[in-house]
């Protein structure tokens, strides 16, 4: 006849396996990516002399853009910042209007265009999210599939306000369907 452990036996056993087991995950997670948030820079390509170290009034939110969560786009600043439900800004990063650009005042995202489109400049673009319509042209935050800058304007109007691609899929997770978008000057 086999003698059977005491209860004490077996939740002491149980217990250590468990313990080892969180350890060696606990090991794994440490060993791997840790998240961060970094904001992105204007190339020199695209503002000659542009600074590597964004502007002090780079980094704060503007003043009069609202409050809660929200995009805030600076028309002066060619400026993006996206801001949680308590105010903090989350990321911010610099964009290239097109020709056209909206109107100080508060929007929403109305629309977003999964996938892949060519854009008024014919370029390919994604994560489109259109949020304001200004003299028959749709204004709408994106980025070039291949991470350029959009070219020299044209005579041709351009609502696009583009951006790197990863800032343009940090927008495009943040900012869903009916998300405030304030523009300031």
């Amino acid at each position: 006849m086999r003698a059977v452990p005491a209860p004490k036996v077996w939740v002491t056993g149980l217990t250590a396996g468990a313990v080892a087991a969180v350890v060696a995950l606990a090991v794994q997670a440490d060993k791997g990516p840790k998240p961060h948030v970094v904001a992105a820079r204007p190339s020199a390509s695209a503002s000659p002399g542009a600074s590597t170290t964004p502007a002090p009034s780079a980094t704060a939110v503007p003043d009069a853009s609202g409050t809660g969560r929200r995009v805030v786009y600076s028309l002066g600043e060619k400026r993006v910042w996206l801001i949680d439900a308590s105010g903090a800004s989350r990321r911010t990063f610099a964009v290239w209007p097109g020709t056209v650009s909206p109107d100080p005042g508060t929007y929403t995202i109305g629309t977003r265009r999964q996938g892949t489109i060519t854009g008024s400049d014919g370029v390919q673009i994604e994560h489109v999210m259109y949020f304001a319509l200004k003299s028959g042209v749709n204004i709408a935050f994106s980025n070039a599939v291949d991470g350029s800058s959009p070219p020299p304007p044209t005579s041709t109007p351009t609502g696009g306000v583009r951006m790197r691609t990863a800032d343009g899929a940090a927008l495009w997770t943040f900012g869903a369907t009916e998300t405030t978008v304030v523009v300031v000057r």
